[in-house]
């Protein structure tokens, strides 16, 4: 059984949405799960998992939150060479750039993406919900 990590970052409760369905796809598939916000991850704990599923939206210019994520993903950076991984977050304007930006950082540092990224513009539809769930069952 794959021991997964979902950690997420959220102001309006839109990525933390998607993170529940990121669970429950992940759990579907016979995943252990253990969600995190991002205040309680750090790079100490990757090694406990086979995966982890990053979620943060887009804030400011379209970078990932600063106060909170950054600094935690920052620090798990050097634990992504060889790991799998998904990425996902909800934006209110602009066209996804922070996602494509934070894929190429992911790929640069060796991670494995299990499968592409989901975004959603403002609260999650139900595609992107489904999309969120196929990103847990990428996990197992």
């Amino acid at each position: 059984m794959s021991k997964v990590a979902v950690v997420y970052w959220s102001s309006t409760g839109n990525t933390e949405a998607m993170a529940e369905a990121v669970t429950d796809g992940a759990k579907a598939a016979g995943c252990e799960v253990d969600v995190f916000t991002a205040s309680d991850f750090s790079a100490d704990k990757m090694d406990a998992y086979d995966a982890v599923a990053f979620g943060c939206p887009a804030m400011g210019a379209e970078v990932l939150e600063e106060d909170e994520f950054e600094p935690m993903f920052t620090e798990c950076e050097g634990k992504l060479s060889g790991k799998k991984i998904v990425l996902f977050g909800s934006y209110g304007w602009g066209d996804g750039e922070w996602m494509s930006d934070w894929e190429d950082r992911c790929k640069k540092d060796g991670a494995v993406l299990a499968a592409d990224c989901v975004i959603c513009q403002e609260e999650p539809d139900a595609d992107a919900v489904e999309s969120c769930k196929a990103l847990g069952k990428a996990l197992a």
